[in-house]
């Protein structure tokens, strides 16, 4: 076990006191926001506020590390955009190292000479879920290199925890979020423009 493995001990905060680390980023916005996922939101949950702050970074990558502090995590992985820095501070808290995947001619892969080998334990987090999509696309990229996936992270599921992953999973916060399809939404019945604040085209 590393020192700072050792540090993980520590009681997690509350989902308010983590939830309260983020209104003071700035992080939860209101309007009209058109999601990764292709739905439409009137609020939007910009992980990318809190993040750019690396001591509130480290206390919400802590949270999430020590629910997965025993069970023996080799690498921790994330998406880009969103999962990088999730990843790099998970990593951090573990002792361990970090890797991210990235979309190539639309599929998501590992780039820049990053590999994983069979047999090796993984922890897979994120920013923030909406439908899944992005992690079941990593999970995909685990299953090529045979390595095990040990569970999921994530700072923020929109979801309530409805989405399921068939591994352990935990979030600091949870949060039901309600999604529309865009011929059902009522933000766009109203004629107010979407704005699109995440990175990946719907």
């Amino acid at each position: 076990m590393t020192e700072k493995q050792s540090d993980l001990g520590k009681k997690p905060l509350t989902s308010e006191e983590y939830l309260d680390i983020f209104r003071k980023s700035k992080a939860l916005l209101d309007g009209h926001f058109l999601l990764t996922s292709g739905k439409h939101s009137a609020q939007y949950m910009q992980c990318a506020q809190v993040l750019q702050y690396p001591d509130r970074a480290a206390i919400l990558a802590e949270g999430l590390a020590a629910a997965f502090k025993d069970q023996e995590i080799q690498t921790v992985i994330g998406p880009a955009t969103g999962g990088i820095l999730v990843a790099h501070e998970v990593a951090k808290a573990l002792g361990v190292r970090a890797l991210f995947t990235e979309r190539e001619n639309g599929v998501m892969r590992l780039r820049r000479g990053f590999t994983l080998s069979p047999g090796e334990r993984v922890l897979v987090v994120e920013d923030v879920i909406t439908t899944g999509g992005s992690v079941r696309e990593v999970l995909a990229v685990l299953q090529e290199f045979e390595a095990i996936p040990v569970g999921v992270g994530v700072l923020v599921d929109r979801t309530g925890g409805v989405v399921d992953f068939g591994l352990p999973q935990t979030s600091i916060i949870q949060l039901n979020i309600q999604a529309y399809e865009a011929q059902e939404c009522p933000l766009c019945a109203q004629g107010i423009p979407a704005v699109k604040p995440g990175s990946r085209k719907a």
